[in-house]
């Protein structure tokens, strides 16, 4: 038995992000070993998440992994914590498909009960009914307790406290109404200068979790069994026996520094087990590791397309690496790495870039292109997330090389390009069930 909760909410923008890095390290201060999960594909939120616990968070995905496969995860990775603390996305029911891949699909998957974030803001005590709903729409998602965002003043609270009452839920406390209380852009990356802005901002948000917020009766009534019980045995249909570690071990050169760092902690695991990581920075200068295998994934090169620019020497052993028919994957950010040239907002200013693949990035004009894709690649299916705003300037000067669908079905234009045994494109995969390496086979 050990404290498990997943922070839900009724809708996008209710604090949830906030209140779990409050309790992050409220919880952390207690001296309690705390593991962090993010629900779906989101790879900024876990870094807030590692910041406020100093413990690597874990995306929770069932669209892009199996039910088993998360089962496994959540298992594997909350051995040993004193707590397992899972944020959800958006909604509690929002899914891809009404709520199929939401939060409380995932609570419900793991039998762990929900924190339910409500905005008190411009309501009180009509708060009731939207409280009784959630309790009450899906018996198999155990609401545990609310805790109300955006309170005005204690007059305000004890009314909202009414409504758990008269809905039959435990009021756990709420967050007041508090000027400077904002998460930074997301778009501004976790650079030595935002990640102490961050930290600041999760100091105060555990201050306030701290005192308006019962964690000794939150912790109470959230103890469940550990581990949770598969639905069945873990397996996977396409790779954890074809991913066993080789007799030949890898070699394998990771691009992990301000510019790349949208990573998924458990394709690093399967990395691992083909043999050595080695990571490097772009940004700062690395010469590029000895490797068999280049990986750079996805993150923020716009941000930094001046340093980028003027790394002429890792560019150069880059162009000589795929030339000689070096593996390498790029995602989103990484790929816009090996393109000609990078223009960015600020002045519409260009950067010539690796050049590897004949085409050209621009953030200018640039609008958010989101969601699953489900990647149909000779023979293959491959799952991840696409989440950028830059554009390639001319998709069709290299032909793609996969079909590309969102989570319901409908194809879309992301391309993935492949040259020689370069495979690049803006969509952030998941292998936490496949064998990689299959990717150069076919």
């Amino acid at each position: 038995m050990k404290p498990q909760l997943l922070i839900g909410a009724a809708t996008s923008g209710s604090g949830k992000t906030t209140f779990t890095m409050g309790l992050l390290r409220a919880l952390h201060k207690r001296s309690l070993r705390v593991q962090p999960f993010k629900c779906g594909p989101d790879y900024i939120d876990t870094q807030f998440h590692t910041l406020a616990a100093d413990h690597e968070s874990v995306n929770l995905d069932i669209w892009m992994a199996s039910n088993t496969h998360v089962q496994h995860l959540y298992n594997k990775y909350g051995d040993g914590a004193d707590v397992c603390v899972t944020e959800g996305v958006m909604g509690l029911f929002d899914g891809y498909q009404r709520m199929q891949g939401s939060s409380a699909e995932i609570a419900r998957l793991l039998n762990i009960p929900v924190v339910l974030i409500v905005s008190a803001r411009s309501t009180a005590y009509s708060v009731a009914p939207l409280i009784y709903g959630f309790k009450h729409f899906n018996p198999a998602v155990k609401i545990a307790g609310i805790v109300f965002n955006q309170v005005s003043s204690p007059s305000h609270f004890a009314y909202l406290r009414e409504a758990c009452v008269d809905a039959g839920v435990e009021c756990l406390g709420y967050l007041p109404m508090t000027e400077g209380l904002k998460i930074p852009s997301r778009h501004l990356g976790l650079t030595l200068t935002a990640k102490r802005s961050m930290n600041t901002l999760i100091e105060q948000a555990a201050e306030l979790v701290e005192k308006y917020v019962d964690l000794d009766k939150l912790l109470s009534i959230c103890h469940r069994n550990f581990p949770c019980r598969y639905t069945l045995p873990y397996s996977s249909e396409i790779g954890v026996e074809s991913f066993a570690p080789s007799a030949k071990k890898m070699k394998i050169a990771i691009a992990r520094d301000p510019a790349f760092n949208f990573i998924y902690r458990e394709n690093i695991d399967r990395l691992s087990a083909l043999g050595s990581i080695t990571y490097f920075s772009p940004v700062y200068g690395s010469d590029l590791p000895d490797a068999d295998l280049v990986y750079l994934p996805g993150g923020y090169p716009e941000l930094f397309a001046r340093q980028l620019h003027r790394r002429k020497k890792l560019m150069e052993a880059l162009r000589t690496y795929a030339e000689e028919g070096g593996k390498i994957l790029a995602e989103c950010g990484g790929m816009m790495f090996l393109t000609r040239s990078l223009t960015v907002r600020q002045g519409g200013t260009a950067y010539a870039m690796t050049g590897i693949l004949p085409l050209d990035c621009t953030m200018v004009g640039a609008r958010l292109h989101l969601g699953y894709r489900r990647i149909e690649y000779k023979g293959m299916e491959l799952r991840g997330h696409e989440f950028h705003y830059s554009n390639v300037v001319a998709p069709d000067a290299m032909p793609s090389v996969a079909k590309q669908f969102t989570a319901r079905g409908m194809e879309v234009s992301t391309p993935l390009y492949r040259y020689k045994n370069v495979i690049a494109g803006y969509t952030h995969l998941y292998w936490g069930e496949m064998d990689i390496l299959k990717l150069w086979e076919v």
